[in-house]
């Protein structure tokens, strides 16, 4: 709940209007979205007037999902190491690539339900280099507080072009063919393409020593492996990817093979799918989400979809069909938005194109095993079987969102809060110097010692996500209550990454672990390398045959002889 105190916060979608260099992307991708949702519309009644079956009708959905689930790890690494404009560029080039494909061979009569897929699948690839990249840069376009507006109205934009598209596609396609549908929008991505060339502009705050591409994998598996929240978000994403993928597998069968529908009632579909997608956007949500919390929307979404699934088991004309894709798209928008801002919530920056690709990777790894199942199940069991049986999974499901809640992300702070560290040594570190060891004495009081240890393990995860591969707390047996954590770090750059990853809530953490110690003297830190060594890039470190001459430098500075004892194989500097 809210204090009274507080100023109430502006819920409008349209806020991020305001925003000049988000509006000069978002319009252009409207555009592109429309011709987009026309292509899709005449690849899937093309793929039905060749004869697709329900499952090959129905694996379009695991055509364009896959894609996501296999690329968007490496694209969120590349959003976050590489010149964001150019490879949004590079992506559009691809998508009218494979558009262009499909149009040539439909001008040609090579066109084959097979060749459909493919073309579905090189889209996807495209779309899923596209769609981290395009994630990460809106926050860097928009202020904090348009941030809910800004991946709302990017939804808005989908659904703008799922009500425009489709409409234009059924009407276009018995006057022009689908091979002209397919030209235009690769035309449509090329203007794309030229426009992000000449409106992005790059505004990322630098981070020392980047990432190589391999470790920025291992850095996007250790913060979801350490990132309980983040864990939780993957979770919901898959499970809402994995029945959500029965609107866009079987409103198609239902459409083409049940209802028997005309390309232009199969636009009408589509449209609606769209209209109910843009007014649960701009109706529903800032209405709701005043009166309810993240994780309540997300339940009443999944209510609404189990209404759609029996509704789509016995609709028996397509005036009945309109008004249930409607509450599909009502659906689909609600859910996603919260899981979708519940995740940006809990991204730092300096991982978010890593963490949207996991994002996505989640949701749409659901999408595409969704496709595939209820696809074949539709095949093997019949139509009305599926959806049935759906509905009741879905509805068990829901009990999920009470332990898996996603209200957590409301209270988060990941803005930026470097910590303050003046490394003060004989002899700087070379980046790529390494293993790192980090240790901090504490003195405890009696009293203390539970909530110690309490925080003490929200900051082991804490820096184990941010860069550590070891991090433990001792006990001097001598001294009780008198503590030394012990951090292990890849690299010295590693180390410097990790410094300026905290955010305020983590860095808050840190200065209340801090603030219970209880010595005279601030907490002594020390950092160690080892005395003899030669690091690699990835921060494995091989012996030298000859002493490092560095070693008695930093050798002198050690002036604690019992850890010179039990590490003779260190050499200590202090800060």
């Amino acid at each position: 709940m809210r204090m009274a105190s507080e100023p109430k916060q502006n819920t409008s979608i349209w806020l991020a209007l305001r925003n000049p260099a988000f509006v000069g992307l978002w319009l252009p991708s409207v555009v592109s979205g429309v011709c987009v949702a026309a292509h899709d519309t005449a690849a899937t009644w093309l793929m039905n007037a060749l004869g697709a079956s329900a499952l090959l009708l129905s694996l379009i959905a695991t055509a364009a999902s896959l894609p996501f689930f296999l690329f968007t790890l490496p694209a969120g690494a590349l959003a976050d190491l590489s010149n964001r404009r150019n490879l949004l560029v590079a992506v559009y080039l691809w998508l009218a690539a494979a558009a262009g494909l499909l149009a040539v061979c439909t001008w040609l009569h090579w066109v084959h339900p097979y060749v459909i897929l493919i073309t579905v699948f090189l889209l996807g690839i495209g779309f899923a280099f596209n769609a981290p990249v395009w994630a990460s840069i809106i926050p860097e376009m928009v202020q904090k507080e348009e941030l809910a507006s800004a991946i709302t109205l990017g939804g808005v934009q989908m659904n703008l072009a799922g009500i425009a598209g489709p409409a234009l596609g059924g009407l276009l396609l018995p006057i022009m063919g689908p091979a002209m549908l397919f030209s235009l929008n690769a035309l449509a991505f090329l203007t794309t393409a030229w426009v992000i060339s000449q409106r992005y502009q790059r505004r990322r705050r630098p981070e020392p020593h980047l990432e190589n591409f391999l470790e920025s994998f291992a850095s996007a598996a250790r913060y979801v492996r350490y990132a309980p929240g983040m864990q939780v978000i993957l979770t919901r994403d898959f499970l809402f990817g994995l029945f959500i993928a029965v609107v866009p597998a079987l409103v198609p069968v239902v459409a083409l093979q049940h209802l028997r529908l005309q390309a232009s009632q199969l636009g009408l579909v589509f449209t609606s799918m769209g209209i109910g997608s843009l007014l649960g956007a701009t109706l529903m949500l800032p209405y709701a989400r005043a009166k309810a919390s993240p994780n309540a929307l997300t339940i009443l979404a999944g209510v609404i979809l189990v209404a759609v699934l029996v509704l789509m088991a016995i609709v028996p004309n397509l005036w009945m069909f309109l008004p249930v894709t409607a509450l599909a798209g009502i659906s689909w928008t609600v859910s996603a938005s919260e899981l979708w801002i519940a995740g940006q919530r809990t991204m730092p920056d300096w991982a978010r194109g890593r963490m949207n690709a996991v994002h996505m990777m989640a949701s749409q790894a659901g999408v595409a095993l969704g496709g595939i199942l209820w696809g074949g199940a539709a095949t093997s069991v019949g139509l009305g079987p599926t959806l049935v049986g759906g509905a009741l999974l879905l509805t068990a499901s829901l009990a999920l969102a009470i332990p898996l809640s996603i209200n957590f992300a409301n209270s988060l702070n990941l803005d930026p809060a470097p910590l303050e560290a003046a490394h003060e040594f004989s002899l700087t570190p070379r980046p790529e110097d390494g293993p790192v060891t980090v240790t901090r004495e504490l003195i405890i009081r009696h009293e203390d010692r539970e909530e110690f240890l309490a925080l003490v393990e929200q900051l082991r995860l804490t820096f184990l996500r941010n860069g550590a591969f070891l991090f433990r707390i001792d006990e001097n047996l001598e001294h009780p209550g008198t503590f030394r954590t012990e951090m292990l770090v890849s690299s010295w750059a590693e180390h410097l990454r990790q410094v300026a990853r905290m955010t305020k809530t983590e860095a808050e953490l840190v200065e209340r672990v801090r603030a219970m110690h209880a010595g005279e003297q601030e907490p002594a830190v020390r950092h160690y390398l080892p005395a003899k060594r030669l690091s690699t890039p990835l921060g494995f470190s091989r012996f030298q045959k000859q002493p490092d001459a560095r070693f008695s430098q930093a050798s002198r500075a050690d002036t604690d002889s019992e850890q010179a004892q039990k590490r003779p194989e260190a050499a200590k500097v202090e800060t």
